[in-house]
């Protein structure tokens, strides 16, 4: 297929054999118009049956035979990082490799950035940083620190999708943790609002003690024993309690310990209003095959061992835990310690953002994972988090026309070369996986096809419609 322009009041019809639709995967030819889906026809509907009248309108029809068309994936889970620590990553660079991973919508977390999406005022600073710069629809999380209670409402009227909080040390000074009585507030000055509050849920507690293994610091083994799965365990305890009294809608960010699953099964079958996410990371690697030094691993919470992943597997195919986003948290290589490949002292964060797709349809398809599961995880149980699915995360009639064309047959080898995001360290460098991007569509305008950017310009919106 050739890269092409399409103008914004044409009628494109993308037709596939395999469409990914809201009750099943079928053949379909989905019709555009002005950025959205306007029918949802047969694939061998002739003009008229589409529903297109005037033999004058023009027309387009992309044939993408048994290409897999599916809604465009939707990352809540992004740390852009700009203004202020733009050479960690940015918007641009950002928002090219999510389009060439097949994501059409990004939710930006409110740290590391400076200042960080903390105030009404904050946030009007991010906002004019991503101005102009993105090249997919942006929307944003606020946050929750020490004293900050006024500025929530407002925030929320602003039209920050939420907000997230630490229950430990953030690692940056600008976004300290939130305690038990910053909790309590929050959730008693939300309670009444349409809203989410997003918890890293790790809590120092007497089991995180120093061990003899973090005497060597180029070793895993070290800090992964430093924050033990009990740490997780007790902060979901914590949240569970919190959201059970007030009903605020709550959501456990990069679940990586799988002891805290029957806790959140029981909690979602007593009826408390949470969801939990999980990332490729925890999904796909595990601490036996980190190598010394290898800091391009290190994320907080940790990577566990393989028995622990097995179980995060069958607490996402069992519907327990409710989505997949990538935490793309990329810092330069001398605060990932590259050097000296100390774990004790690097940053935490993995690089993933344009690799979510093909990491969890190679590790997941041989376990029972299917095209439907895979859209569920990665774009509507996502964008509903962000309550955007009244517009992405789904191909029926009235959404933004948000795709991603794949192959899911097709292998791709991660390279520096091919990613796009600011710095190109990641742990994924060497992997071959299955599933290409062939193509993103923006609201019915291609932007990314055949590995290349199809527009100089970024065409990307940002969503910030109020809530309260």
């Amino acid at each position: 297929m050739e890269s092409s322009i399409i103008k914004s009041d044409s009628i494109v019809v993308f037709k596939s054999h395999r469409v990914v639709l809201p009750d099943g995967v079928a053949s379909a030819a989905v019709v555009t118009k002005n950025g959205q889906i306007v029918a949802v026809k047969g694939y061998d509907d002739s003009r008229i049956a589409l529903g297109i009248h005037d033999e004058y309108q023009p027309i387009s029809v992309i044939d993408l035979g048994n290409l897999v068309l599916s809604p465009g994936v939707v990352d809540s889970h992004v740390h852009v990082n700009e203004p202020g620590r733009t050479h960690w990553e940015g918007f641009t660079t950002a928002t090219r490799a999510a389009a060439a991973g097949g994501v059409t919508t990004i939710v930006d977390m409110p740290l590391n950035s400076i200042p960080p999406t903390t105030t009404k005022e904050n946030f009007a600073e991010k906002f004019t940083a991503a101005s102009g710069n993105v090249f997919v629809d942006v929307a944003f999380w606020g946050g929750i620190i020490p004293g900050n209670q006024d500025e929530l409402i407002p925030l929320l009227r602003e039209g920050v999708r939420g907000f997230k909080c630490f229950m430990c040390p953030s690692g940056v000074d600008e976004f300290p943790q939130a305690k038990e009585e910053d909790l309590e507030i929050a959730f008693q000055r939300l309670q009444n609002s349409s809203t989410t509050i997003l918890f890293h849920a790790e809590v120092e507690c007497c089991s995180a003690v120093s061990t003899n293994t973090e005497e060597i610091p180029s070793v895993y083994q070290g800090f992964l024993q430093s924050r033990p799965g009990v740490m997780e365990v007790e902060a979901i305890r914590l949240v569970i309690e919190l959201c059970r009294r007030y009903r605020v809608q709550s959501h456990i960010v990069h679940l990586s310990c799988a002891e805290a699953i029957p806790l959140i099964a029981q909690a979602k079958k007593d009826g408390v209003p949470i969801t939990v996410e999980t990332c490729p990371h925890y999904l796909t690697l595990s601490a036996e095959e980190v190598p010394v030094k290898a800091t391009q691993f290190k994320c907080c919470p940790p990577i566990r061992d393989k028995s622990n992943q097995d179980l995060l597997w069958s607490g996402l195919l069992d519907g327990t835990i409710d989505l997949v986003v990538s935490d793309h948290s990329p810092a330069p290589q001398d605060l990932k310690c590259v050097d000296t490949g100390d774990f004790m002292k690097a940053w935490g964060g993995i690089s993933s953002l344009q690799l979510v797709l093909p990491l969890l349809w190679t590790f997941g398809h041989p376990k029972g994972l299917s095209l439907m599961d895979l859209s569920r995880f990665l774009s509507y149980n996502t964008a509903k988090l962000a309550r955007l699915h009244h517009r992405k995360g789904s191909i029926a009639v009235g959404m933004d026309a948000d795709f991603v064309i794949w192959n899911p047959d097709e292998q791709i080898t991660v390279t520096p070369e091919m990613l796009h995001f600011r710095h190109k360290l990641s742990p994924y460098l060497g992997k071959v996986l299955n599933g290409r991007v062939v193509m993103t569509v923006l609201r019915g305008q291609i932007v990314f096809n055949n590995d290349a950017f199809v527009l100089d310009k970024p065409q990307g919106i940002l969503l910030a419609e109020p809530l309260e």
